[in-house]
């Protein structure tokens, strides 16, 4: 089969997958914030429109970055303070601290996650948890790091990951544990041993246990979530409301702008639960058009993994995709109550503000990784590798003195 000058590169279905998730969110967030206020008619309200400004200012975040060469990210340096990714996870783990003192960090529905930069709220567990992907992306890739070995190659990789996970866990458990199994999976990639992890995973989970068992609202959301009808105005009222979404919205839905429990009885109805309120509105259809946006930008990551020859092209592009995918997967299980609740948005589609601009402009490396290519040292090569045409089948290939070769 003749190859079509009409194909679809992956990038391009990138880019289409991105842009239409964040149509469903603006659409979804405008239609979670509608209150009852008599009038039927569609209109935009200041929710809606300030999350729209939010997703516009992502797209462009995302071209942006997607027309940068990756490779910038990983040029060798004389000195690793040098390296622009160091001074990313610095500024990241800075911020987490920064985020904790009074004054600084601004304080929502109890948790201290936000420090206000004029009219602007940044959320640095946002900042921390992808500067971890490309942090562990460029360290594993580095020739002298040696995972094999303990002292010299696998504890200089995993404290920083653990500092900033310390500091993330304080205010916000999901978002460090989230960093954390999205390190281990990227390890596992590396080719970690088995019994390094073996090490380090045991003193990590007693921590994990410790955080929740010692912050009453962590522990109440755990036992909450084995009975929520034990308590359903209670400790269990979140995972009830959801439940009752997903039930009354059938196959096809109650219809966009038409649905019950965004009008006051699902909380969080705009960001932790938004997937609760396609459901009910869209129905099963959707759910699986949501589900389908994310296996495309999976899909797009695995070919990226698949095409690049570069370390670090490879393994950037696994750890934009599994944190992306890891965090879209927890946020759909607490809607479906598979998981205890946490407070964790859909990416792209949730309501946001930097957190929304810093997925995309993440998103945006991936882009990157596909579209400029490097045999080998990332700083070795610069083209890209999407061709305008490629050459026909039983087209000749002649050899040209210069030692290039092309199309007779």
């Amino acid at each position: 089969m003749e190859v079509s000058i009409y194909r679809v590169r992956h990038r391009d279905l990138l880019t289409v997958c991105v842009l239409a998730l964040l149509c469903l969110g603006a659409i979804m967030v405008q239609s979670a914030s509608t209150t009852l206020s008599g009038d039927v008619k569609w209109g935009w309200s200041q929710r809606g429109v300030r999350n729209l400004a939010y997703a516009v200012a992502a797209f462009v975040a995302y071209l942006a970055v997607g027309h940068i060469d990756y490779a910038s990210l990983a040029r060798r340096t004389a000195a690793i303070w040098r390296s622009p990714v160091v001074w990313l996870t610095a500024a990241a783990g800075a911020s987490c601290v920064a985020v904790l003192v009074k004054g600084i960090g601004k304080e929502i529905n109890g948790a201290r996650r936000w420090i206000l930069l004029g009219p602007i709220q940044i959320q640095p567990s946002e900042l921390a948890k992808w500067s971890v992907v490309v942090f562990l992306a460029w360290w594993l890739a580095r020739p002298p790091v040696d995972l094999n070995k303990f002292f010299k190659g696998f504890l200089p990789t995993v404290i920083p990951i653990g500092v900033i996970c310390l500091f993330v866990v304080i205010e916000d458990f999901g978002t460090a544990a989230l960093i954390g199994v999205c390190t281990l999976v990227m390890l596992l990639a590396g080719r970690v041993r088995l019994r390094h992890l073996a090490v380090v995973i045991p003193p990590a989970l007693a921590a994990a246990f410790w955080f929740v068992r010692h912050e009453p609202y962590r522990w109440l959301r755990m036992t909450a979530f084995l009975d929520p009808w034990k308590n359903p105005q209670g400790e269990g009222y979140h995972m009830v409301q959801s439940l009752l979404s997903f039930s009354t919205g059938g196959i096809l839905g109650r219809g966009l702008g038409n649905g019950i429990q965004k009008l006051g009885y699902l909380p969080e109805d705009t960001t932790d639960f938004i997937f609760a309120v396609i459901c009910e509105e869209l129905g099963v259809f959707g759910a699986m058009l949501t589900v389908a946006l994310y296996l495309g930008i999976l899909y797009v990551a695995w070919q990226a993994i698949r095409q690049k020859r570069d370390d670090f092209g490879r393994l950037l592009a696994f750890g934009v995709g599994s944190m992306l995918g890891l965090q879209a997967i927890i946020n759909m299980a607490v809607a479906t109550v598979s998981v205890p609740t946490k407070g964790m948005s859909l990416p792209l589609v949730s309501a946001g503000g930097s957190g929304l601009i810093i997925t995309c402009a993440a998103l945006g490396l991936l882009y990157s990784v596909m579209r400029f290519e490097h045999d080998g040292p990332a700083e070795e090569t610069d083209r890209e590798t999407d061709r305008e045409l490629e050459p026909e089948a039983g087209a000749e290939v002649a050899e040209h003195p210069a030692g290039t070769a092309a199309v007779a």
